[in-house]
């Protein structure tokens, strides 16, 4: 059973970047799918981005965040990145990521099998 903890949370300034890492137990990381999700207070689990297995060639955003936000694996290091750009104060909320084991990904939280505790991101405006 894998295990994954992020870190990089923070409080930024709207405008600013911020990285977040996510680091997986073993060197079984290279077989999953590794997706970030958010959720902020009183809202729903929201779909991040996801990078697929491997070497990571496909990548997917939510529309809020495309552009703006880079998701990137280093399996040498069995981590996940989340980089994210130009924030606003709507990107304020826990972010998590997770593991899906078919290795291709899905924007569905229902998909990942292991989660991470959540790192808590604040956007000022």
């Amino acid at each position: 059973q894998i295990q994954l903890v992020e870190s990089g949370g923070g409080l930024v300034q709207a405008g600013g970047s911020r990285r977040l890492s996510c680091a997986a137990s073993d060197h079984t990381f290279s077989n999953y799918a590794m997706g970030w999700f958010r959720q902020a207070p009183g809202k729903e689990r929201e779909f991040v981005g996801y990078i697929s297995w491997a070497a990571g060639r496909n990548t997917a955003y939510a529309d809020s965040v495309k552009g703006r936000f880079t998701i990137s694996r280093d399996n040498t290091k069995n981590t996940a990145y989340l980089q994210m750009n130009n924030l606003k104060p709507e990107d304020t909320a826990v972010y998590y990521c997770a593991a899906e084991t078919s290795g291709l990904g899905s924007r569905n939280h229902v998909d990942y099998t292991y989660w991470g505790q959540g790192t808590q991101v604040t956007i000022s405006s």
